[in-house]
């Protein structure tokens, strides 16, 4: 049997990404890239080089199960795990690792968001092969670090101890501390000091690491979903989920878990990695005009405009004057303009258009 599975969270709703992203089809399920695929069935994709396809699981919404099933046809229906509720990703992770221990207890298990770019994909593939080899052999909580390339204030990042490992891994170092977004000054000096790396969010543990690290951290999330061991693949499932995530805590497993526990390593990479979670990495990843400008849209007109991201609609005309560092945005019913320093803010004009005009534009 082989002990490698992959679990793919694809239950957020993406609201940095808004208005593209809405909550009908979030940005998981959308070819933003232009490549083709969507964002989770690239990551499908990419995992499949090293997992077999009956070892994936989809931890999403109970709104997004046909989306799956429609985006990634190859899974069965019993490898896409409903969330009745959000509840971040620490019971995602807990529901996931219990039902995979139900078919092998010996697994080894990758966690990973479904919205990432991965510029170098070989190189992404050697460190995620490299880290299950690592978690089989020894009791650790791996995560992939990346090698920041700019003092970005919109990712998380991870202090590293300096001194090696001794392990075999030259790459690998134990964590010191994690750190989440910081102000430009505080990104500033820790691209400059060599000692932090930007958090991908991607984790590799074994089943018994991982479990045990909830039994010590988490204990009340692990006692809710440890109940329902005879219940997985059955048909008393959903209604121990219903029951289980009403009663579960919101938290991330970054928080309860990795921020905590002492056997937290990090494989330090860079494979052109990107958490494509905002309007801001979109640009990033995008060519660029001569004016330093990211635009889709076939009908788009600029003048004095520079370093903004333009996404409209192919039979639309767009006329732009005079601007610099904005995104501008337009979908289905919704138009958008906002600074790109500013975008932290779209997740509360989310918020405040749902409260004053309600669900429609969300």
């Amino acid at each position: 049997m082989d002990n490698n599975y992959c679990v793919i969270m694809a239950g957020g709703i993406g609201s940095r990404f808004w208005p593209i992203s809405k909550s009908s089809k979030p940005k998981q399920f959308l070819d933003i890239l232009g490549t083709g695929r969507t964002f989770i069935q690239q990551t499908y994709d990419r995992f499949r080089k090293v997992i077999p396809t009956e070892n994936f699981y989809v931890v999403t919404s109970i709104d997004y199960k046909d989306l799956v099933m429609q985006q990634l046809p190859e899974l069965s229906k019993n490898q896409i795990l409903l969330e009745p509720l959000r509840r971040n990703t620490a019971p995602c992770v807990a529901y996931a690792c219990y039902k995979i221990k139900t078919i092998n207890p010996d697994a080894n298990v990758i966690i990973a968001p479904s919205d990432h770019l991965i510029l170098k994909e070989d190189e992404f593939i050697t460190q995620i092969t490299n880290g299950l080899d690592f978690v089989s052999k020894n009791p650790v909580l791996l995560t992939l670090g990346i090698t920041p390339s700019r003092p970005e204030t919109g990712y998380g990042y991870i202090q590293i101890d300096s001194v090696q490992t001794g392990m075999e891994l030259e790459n690998l170092r134990k964590v010191k501390t994690f750190t989440e977004k910081p102000d430009l000054k505080m990104a500033e000096f820790f691209v400059q000091s060599g000692e932090f790396f930007w958090n991908s969010g991607i984790f590799i543990w074994s089943l018994s690491s991982i479990l045990n690290a909830f039994d010590q951290y988490l204990e009340e999330v692990s006692a809710l979903f440890r109940k329902g061991e005879k219940l997985y693949g059955t048909p008393d499932e959903r209604a121990f989920l219903n029951k289980t995530y009403s009663e579960c805590q919101n938290i991330s497993i970054d928080y309860g878990i990795m921020e905590k526990a002492g056997n937290v390593y990090v494989l330090c990479a860079d494979f052109g990695w990107s958490d494509m979670g905002t309007w801001g990495s979109l640009y990033e990843s995008r060519p660029k005009d001569e004016q330093e400008n990211a635009i889709n849209g076939k009908h788009v007109l600029t003048y004095n405009t520079t370093r903004c991201i333009v996404d409209f609609p192919a039979d639309k005309l767009v006329v732009l004057q005079g601007l610099d560092g904005y995104v501008v945005v337009e979908s289905d019913n919704t138009l958008m303009v906002c600074r790109i320093e500013d975008e932290q803010q779209i997740r509360q004009f989310v918020n405040d258009v749902r409260m004053t005009m309600g669900e429609k534009f969300i």
